[in-house]
């Protein structure tokens, strides 16, 4: 598995103020996990964030590099972006084991376009985005790739489907849908429910528009 190299420092500060004040230095307040254990570090603002945009959706190993010369496996657990602003605010990670087993999710990827949908003119549906499965850190693929080019309209791929690498078990139920191809029918079917609700609204308003004038007129 690839491991990517973030230089990291023990964090001594805490509570918002610090945090913010950390933010304006240019760091990242995180958090490294372990067997219950917490560990507060910083880490530079530009080495996170090239690393979460470049490795956005997939799963990679990450050797966290101390400055005192130390260094600790670790992958990233979670971080936190303001909502308002999009500036990263926090990151959690936590420290893998090469001899221990790991459980985590892993994105699916659509490939191909259905013959369902190039054909038949069906609708392609993803349902999973998100597989959890369990493995040693260096067997983690960073994602799962599942090839729909042959899914015919009406038809779904499930988790018992899928070619899973060697090594890594899944934890999924087996008979979970991953991806669907919907019929021409069910799309019509639905579209025409659509409408049929929206006519019947109708009504509704405008009766509720003229009482509404009329009560208007009579208070003039």
């Amino acid at each position: 598995m690839e491991r990517y190299v973030i230089n990291c420092e023990p964090r001594t500060e805490y509570g918002k103020g610090s945090a913010r004040s950390l933010r304006r230095a240019g760091f990242i307040p995180a958090v490294l996990y372990r067997a219950g254990r917490s560990t507060p570090i910083k880490i530079r603002k530009e080495e996170i964030v090239k690393f979460i945009n470049s490795t956005m959706g997939e799963q990679v190993m990450i050797n966290l590099q101390f400055n005192d010369g130390t260094s600790k496996l670790a992958l990233l657990k979670d971080y936190q972006v303001d909502p308002v602003k999009g500036q990263l605010l926090h990151t959690d990670f936590y420290e893998v084991s090469l001899k221990e087993k790991v459980r985590l999710t892993i994105s699916i990827v659509l490939k191909g376009e259905p013959v369902g949908v190039k054909k038949e003119g069906g609708v392609l549906q993803q349902v999973l985005t998100e597989l959890e499965i369990e493995c040693l850190p260096d067997m983690i693929p960073p994602h799962l790739e599942v090839d729909v080019s042959e899914l015919r309209a009406g038809e779904s791929i499930h988790v018992s489907d899928l070619q899973i690498p060697e090594g890594v078990k899944v934890t999924e139920d087996a008979e979970e849908v991953i991806a669907t191809v919907t019929t021409p029918t069910e799309e019509e079917a639905a579209e025409e429910e659509a409408v049929e609700e929206e006519e019947m609204a109708e009504p509704e308003v405008v009766k509720k528009g003229k009482k509404e004038e009329q009560e208007t007129e009579e208070e003039q």
